[in-house]
């Protein structure tokens, strides 16, 4: 049957590399300068109210625009303050964390709400963060753009902090997490925040089994230098599937009490990342042996994102495809071992004469003779 060749709305004029279809992802998902910009002033009027209402006090900030990795649409940030006056008052066995959220944010609503009369803030019965709506997107096509806000204090050995856990406190080191993600970032020449981005945008993709910080996590253990990132992602796979097999991550500034969490169970998250490592290595394997459109194929397939990844023209899939399979089959005769390899051989020729002898000469009668016949010509 004839196959329908069907016109695709590829971004690439030929096949490209897995190293051109991971740029080009990466520059689809990067952060526009003017997004960024628009929600660092932001966090900047936020940081002005913290400081005026906790006088003193320090504000550190986190999160993804903060190390280096925020995904297009940008859609929020990260910030928080350590309260100098609460450290003696506040903490386990102490005050909870309520009166110093409800005082910042009021002072947030105070600083904002000319600029954004439809600004909301929500602090009651959160878990961690007073959340901030502003009601006003920074990036086009949507919604909103909000900002989480911790309240924190230090602990008493100086070594983290003491950060809000619903009523009461818990162990973290937000500070520290941004430091060794900015010093991963350097020391790789930004291979680390690429690569994680990439890692961030398959996983929203597919169903999101990892949390953000998640990612960077495991990424600090095995992203410690420059290299391609096609190999960043498969040593992260690597790494990320062999740790989690052995348990949850542990928090990699050695402070919280509890591992970072899965959003579906463990098992079936490792079994995720192994289905989406053996395809990354397959369209690897596919360039190297020569098949970039197969190639290319696998990396749309891998990453689920017809808008910003197409996959190929399907006709030119199916011709790489027929070729690659048939390079395949005269392979396996000719790597066939002794007595296979003879037989392989003999049943080729075999088809070939009986194919031979089936066609008859042209201005031929069978009761002739047909003169013997060398490569060379007639004797």
């Amino acid at each position: 049957m004839a196959v329908q060749h069907i016109e695709t709305s590829s971004p690439f004029g030929s096949a490209p590399t897995i190293e051109e279809v991971l740029e080009h992802v990466r520059r689809h998902i990067q952060v526009s300068d003017d997004e960024l910009a628009e929600a660092r002033r932001r966090r900047d009027l936020i940081t002005a109210a913290l400081t005026g209402e906790f006088p003193g006090s320090r504000t550190y900030v986190n999160g993804s625009v903060a190390h280096g990795d925020a995904l297009d649409p940008l859609t929020d940030i990260d910030l928080g303050v350590v309260v100098a006056e609460a450290k003696d008052t506040h903490g386990p066995g102490k005050k909870g964390c309520a009166d110093l959220q409800e005082r910042a944010a009021g002072a947030i609503r105070a600083a904002l709400e000319d600029e954004f009369p439809d600004l909301r803030i929500e602090w009651k019965k959160r878990h961690r963060s007073i959340l901030v709506r502003f009601s006003k997107a920074v990036a086009a096509g949507q919604a909103d753009f909000t900002a989480d806000v911790i309240v924190a204090i230090e602990h008493p050995t100086g070594v983290g902090l003491f950060i809000p856990n619903h009523a009461t406190w818990s162990r973290s080191h937000p500070e520290q997490h941004t430091k060794m993600v900015r010093a991963a970032n350097k020391k790789t020449s930004y291979t680390y925040a690429r690569t994680v981005r990439l890692l961030k945008h398959w996983n929203r993709k597919n169903q999101k089994p990892l949390c953000s910080w998640n990612i960077k996590a495991l990424a600090l253990g095995c992203l410690t230098k420059p290299m391609p990132l096609a190999t960043a992602m498969l040593i992260w796979f690597d790494y990320a599937i062999a740790e989690l097999d052995k348990g949850l991550t542990e928090d990699p500034a050695g402070v919280a009490e509890k591992p970072i969490g899965l959003n579906d169970n463990r098992t079936a998250v490792v079994d995720r990342l192994r289905r989406a490592r053996a395809r990354l290595a397959r369209a690897v394997e596919l360039e190297k042996g020569g098949y970039p459109v197969q190639a290319h194929e696998e990396m749309a397939k891998f990453f689920r994102d017809d808008d910003i990844l197409p996959g190929p023209d399907p006709y030119e899939v199916t011709a790489e495809t027929a070729h690659k399979f048939e390079t395949d089959r005269r392979k396996s005769i000719n790597i066939l071992p002794g007595p296979a390899a003879a037989a392989g051989a003999a049943g080729v020729a075999t088809a070939a004469s009986t194919a031979a002898a089936a066609t008859p000469v042209v201005g031929h009668r069978p009761e002739q003779r047909t003169p013997s016949t060398r490569s060379w010509g007639t004797r």
